[in-house]
């Protein structure tokens, strides 16, 4: 029985001044080159500028666009990539078009910091969105009513859709294909770009936490210098209390103050965040930086680790040291 016929979905990307340009790129990828010998009808992708032509990217070459705003009124989707570096709000006439096209029925995506328009729209009002992690504490400052997720690299909230950083425009532009498409055509597209299908983890194994800034001369700042320092060591939370001059009650409180979390959660968060490390820069066994790192076994270490990284070390060794040969 031959498949059901396709029909044919009519995807834009709204850009302006400043688009980032590997964000755009994304998108005109995946959907605007002809990919009609995969599957027919394949999308027809629209460029749409919000500011007047030509355009000029972040990295400095000029877009000359024929569509303005009121072609979104033909667009399925609605993809806005990463946005001007200075975060500037989006004009009110965008505004109003994404709000028009929402209202319609059209399906909204962001790339990385395209966030920011869509959550200036305020369509992203008590969802559950993503945007890349250098920039998750400043969305979620500055529109109180999203609930920003830092640790995944996309977000599908039916109607509106959300990606992490860069790459992870591409994880959410292949899983349109493959909601759109099915899996089958999806994997293909994913072969064609050479990426795979579906990445396992999130943001997580990719964020820099570096130690939380605490005022010089602070007991709590003099603690967390010491537990750097011996973090392969049995920790007691009542020995860094005494060690801090304070009781543990007021410790833990005055550690949360300028950490914002409790001493027995970064010491952990320390220990794996030290883990990335050695198994980027070393060969060294999972048993060996379990217990360089206080983890203790190589079982413990993996059960935290895949907790806070989002992948097993040996995954994150393999993504972080790709084609040298290291222990396992």
């Amino acid at each position: 029985m031959p498949d059901a016929p396709h029909r044919q979905r009519t995807v834009a990307a709204v850009i302006g001044d400043g688009v980032l340009t590997f964000d755009f790129a994304v998108p005109c990828e995946v959907f605007g080159y002809d990919r009609s010998d995969i599957v027919k009808p394949w999308y027809r992708y629209l460029v749409v500028a919000c500011d007047p032509p030509p355009l000029v990217s972040s990295t400095g070459f000029r877009i000359d666009c024929d569509l303005g705003l009121d072609a979104l009124d033909e667009a399925d989707t609605i993809i806005v990539p990463g946005w001007a570096d200075d975060l500037r709000p989006p004009s009110p006439e965008l505004i109003t078009a994404l709000r028009a096209a929402y209202d319609r029925g059209a399906r909204l995506m962001s790339i990385c910091i395209g966030a920011f328009v869509l959550a200036a729209s305020g369509l992203l009002d008590g969802r559950r969105v993503t945007t890349h992690w250098r920039f998750a504490d400043r969305l979620r400052d500055r529109f109180p009513r999203i609930e920003v997720d830092p640790a995944v690299l996309y977000v599908d909230d039916g109607q509106i859709l959300t990606s992490a950083g860069t790459a992870a425009g591409i994880d959410l532009c292949l899983h349109v294909v493959r909601s759109d498409y099915g899996l089958s055509i999806a994997n293909q597209v994913a072969r064609r770009i050479v990426m795979p299908p579906h990445r396992d983890g999130g943001q997580a194994q990719y964020i820099e936490t570096p130690l939380p800034s605490s005022p010089v001369g602070s007991p709590v700042r003099a603690v967390m210098d010491w537990v750097s320092q011996h973090l392969e060591e049995e920790i007691d939370v009542g020995q860094l209390a005494e060690m801090a001059y304070m009781s543990p009650r007021s410790f833990a409180r005055h550690f949360r103050a300028e950490t914002g979390t409790s001493p027995v959660d970064w010491i952990l968060g320390q220990r794996v965040r030290v883990a990335q490390q050695l198994l980027e820069t070393t060969d060294d066994t999972v048993e060996r930086i379990a217990q360089a790192t206080g983890l203790g076994s190589a079982v413990t270490m993996r059960h935290h680790f895949t907790r806070r990284v989002g992948v097993p070390p040996q995954a994150y060794r393999r993504t972080f040291r790709a084609g040298q040969a290291v222990a396992i």
